[in-house]
């Protein structure tokens, strides 16, 4: 059920040592203004959709369909919203979660962790966000890896997130830590728009000069949720293992996380951590998400870094009775809300194979869809 595409034998090790381990789950939600630009994303239908889909998906992951949601999920131009997968798994495993705002436009209903960020200006403008803030959220992230891994004895920390245009903020921070991303990046339509993405990122990316600090690269064509994660996730590799829940995305903040710890000379340890994502994205024909992967090691500020083992669920939609689901198949959606990362952990946890899997997917689907006709 899980696939290792690089750094084999690491990612083996890793997941031999968290073999029947349970995670703590948790999710950073941040807002980028480069998801309002028409045909950008297609997780929400209009670009006034796409303000609500943080929101909709943290409500859904942490109260599933029962709830009646202050923000609903809303409609894509195909498939659903990969939350029906995460909650899944998360509902059946009863794992806890912890929702993080990294700088939201609206404020969902559940409980949820303010980390006093702001939402990002189009990466385009090339001054997404103030230094001071990113700092800020560095800060923060390494606060609380460091806090949710001091109670973690056994088990690991899944790390997703949920920002709407964040592959297009992802190609811009690996573009500009060195790394040879154009056109390898995945997106939620089904053939990804590179060319679309390019431009916007050569747009902001030119508007920077030469920076010293990786946190000024971030504050000049990234989003709030990527330094949060990378704080998180370098604090917490200290005492446990960390699964970072995406793909391109996750690879970006690794890419990332690698270049603070060397400005900021801050001690981690490389294999505590993997990136975990779906098949959908691991082999998506219209990005090179291996190929990226394997890039990591290669860029020219991080030279000889380590490249991190890339794992994905080969979780299938192709027998589901659900055409929403079945849409994954032809390249809708793919991942988002740390998708991937929770099929791995069930597999780890409870040996869940294809049919359990899509199982309680469907009953996720079934009683959304039944909520709707109420």
């Amino acid at each position: 059920m899980i696939r290792i595409y690089t750094q084999i034998e690491q990612g083996e090790a890793w997941l031999r040592r968290y073999r029947g381990g349970l995670p703590v789950f948790a999710c950073v939600l941040g807002f980028t203004e480069t998801c309002l630009i028409p045909g950008i994303s297609a997780a929400g239908l209009t670009p006034e959709d796409r303000k609500y889909t943080a929101c909709a998906d943290a409500e859904f992951l942490y109260y599933g369909a029962a709830h009646q949601p202050k923000y609903p999920l809303p409609p894509l131009t195909a498939g659903a919203s990969p939350v029906l997968i995460s909650r899944a798994v998360v509902a059946a495993l009863q794992l806890p979660v912890y929702l993080f705002n990294a700088g939201l436009p609206l404020i969902p209903s559940v409980p949820l962790i303010d980390l006093g960020g702001t939402t990002a200006r189009c990466l385009s403008t090339g001054a997404a966000m103030e230094i001071a803030t990113v700092k800020h959220l560095l800060e923060q992230g390494l606060r609380w890896g460091s806090q949710l891994s001091a109670d973690i004895s056994q088990g690991y920390l899944i790390l997703s997130e949920c920002v709407v245009g964040g592959t297009t903020t992802a190609l811009a921070l690996l573009t500009g830590l060195g790394i040879d991303a154009a056109g390898k990046v995945n997106s939620s339509h089904p053939v990804c728009n590179h060319l679309q993405k390019w431009d916007v990122v050569k747009a902001g990316l030119e508007k920077l000069h030469k920076f010293t600090d990786p946190l000024e690269l971030v504050a000049a064509v990234g989003d709030p949720m990527q330094v949060v994660v990378a704080g998180m996730a370098i604090a917490a590799s200290r005492r446990c293992g960390v699964l970072l829940a995406g793909g391109t995305q996750m690879l970006a903040v690794y890419a990332l996380l690698q270049a603070i710890a060397q400005a900021y000379s801050l001690s981690w340890q490389p294999e505590a951590i993997v990136v975990g994502t779906t098949r959908w994205v691991a082999e998506d024909t219209t990005g090179a998400t291996v190929d990226l992967a394997l890039s990591l090691g290669k860029n020219s500020i991080n030279q000889g870094k380590e490249t991190p083992p890339l794992l994905a669920t080969q979780l299938s939609f192709t027998d589901s009775r659900y055409p929403q689901l079945q849409a994954y198949e032809q390249g809708f959606v793919k991942e988002g809300v740390g998708a991937g990362a929770a099929c791995i952990a069930a597999y780890l946890s409870q040996n869940w194979q294809q049919e359990q899997l899509l199982t309680a997917i469907e009953s996720q689907l079934e009683e959304l869809m039944n909520s709707l006709s109420h």
